[in-house]
């Protein structure tokens, strides 16, 4: 797909295929983007009952390649890799997030050359997300406090777009804290899920060995 409104569409018609009329998502960078506009797309019609949004952004002119974007179709793949490439961490880093970083190579390495120029047309065309229209959308977001692809400018912007948002922060993770750092991640989706328990949206099955703890409106963890 190499437009938004392409995306849009065919994200719409996959939960229409298979019959879930509202859903909660984990976006992180490109598919926290994603998510949001997808949330925006559907605000007359919602389909987004919250959001849990990782390591993403609100505009990705941030990435200063909207010029080049309309371009990466014809790119070969190996030069497509190596942009995004460019992003990973660097030098010296903990196991767990060396092993995240060595995964999505290998990932990106199963990609063919449209598919990679598809990706980085949707992350790099001029697109903002216009956040008054997700006010009605409950939303986590979740930040790890180490380096990675995004600049405290970019997050900035994220805790100004949603000042109502809980948020849920990991001392560190990487670009892949999904990855490096699945049990906190995966803890914080239990707590941001949990208040939807016993409603017609929850996500999981009620058990009393399923307990995780409260966070506030800057949990660390």
């Amino acid at each position: 797909m190499w437009t938004m409104k392409d995306w849009l569409e065919g994200f719409n018609k996959l939960l229409d295929q298979l019959q879930l009329d509202k859903i909660h998502i984990f976006g992180a960078s490109l598919g926290g983007f994603l998510a949001q506009k997808f949330a925006e797309h559907t605000h007359k019609s919602p389909r987004v009952h919250s959001l849990v949004l990782c390591n993403t952004f609100v505009d990705s002119t941030v990435f200063d390649q909207t010029s080049s974007a309309p371009t990466f179709w014809m790119m070969p793949a190996l030069f497509l890799k190596k942009m995004v490439m460019g992003n990973f961490d660097k030098g010296l880093m903990p196991g767990d997030i060396a092993d995240s970083v060595d995964f999505m190579v290998d990932q990106l390495d199963s990609l063919s050359q449209q598919q990679l120029a598809s990706r980085l047309t949707l992350n790099c065309m001029s697109c903002y997300v216009e956040p008054q229209k997700l006010q009605d959308i409950l939303v986590t977001l979740m930040d790890v406090m180490d380096e990675n692809a995004l600049s405290d400018h970019v997050k900035d912007e994220m805790y100004k777009c949603y000042p109502d948002a809980k948020r849920a922060t990991l001392k560190n993770g990487g670009n892949f804290p999904y990855l490096s750092r699945g049990d906190e991640v995966n803890l914080f989706l239990q707590v941001h899920l949990r208040q939807f328990n016993d409603t017609r949206y929850s996500a999981m099955e009620a058990s009393k060995d399923n307990v995780a703890p409260k966070f506030d409106d800057d949990s660390e963890s």
